[in-house]
C-alpha cells in the first residue's frame, strides 16, 4: 500500500506500489488492472519482477453496473476502509501518516474478525 499525492497519475503510482512488493511474494505471478493501466506499464511490470499483468476490460456492449473478475475484492476493500472514521475524508497532512491510519484500520477490521462472537 502506497499513498500518494492525487496529482500522480494511475500508471505511476502504481510503479511505486509495484517497487515495493519486489522480493516479498516469490510465488505472485499474475496482477489484475483496470483499463487505466494498459500501455507500457505492462512491460515495466514483466521487467520488474517477471509479473504478467492483466488488463481486466469492461465490456462496452453491457449496459449499466456489471461486475468484474475479483474487481469486487479491490472495492470492498475500499469500503471497509470508508466505514473508518478517520479515513472518511482527508484528515491527515502527511501521507505516513496516511498509511499508519490505513494499517491501524485494517488491523482493527482484522482483530474484530479475530474476536469471539458474544453468545
Amino acid at each position: 500500500m502506497v499513498v500518494h499525492a492525487a496529482s500522480i497519475q494511475d500508471r505511476d503510482g502504481a510503479k511505486l506500489v509495484l517497487a515495493k512488493l519486489g522480493g516479498l511474494f516469490p510465488r505472485l505471478k499474475l496482477i489484475g488492472a483496470d483499463g487505466g493501466y494498459a500501455g507500457q506499464l505492462i512491460e515495466w511490470v514483466k521487467e520488474l519482477g517477471s509479473w504478467t499483468l492483466q488488463i481486466v476490460k469492461r465490456n462496452d456492449k453491457l449496459a449499466g453496473f456489471v461486475v468484474l473478475p475479483k474487481r469486487w475484492i479491490v472495492e470492498r476493500t475500499f469500503a471497509w476502509l470508508g466505514r473508518c472514521r478517520r479515513l472518511s475524508k482527508d484528515y491527515e497532512w502527511q501521507t505516513p501518516s496516511s498509511e499508519a491510519m490505513i494499517h491501524v484500520a485494517m488491523i482493527s477490521l482484522m482483530l474484530h474478525r479475530l474476536e469471539p462472537q458474544p453468545e
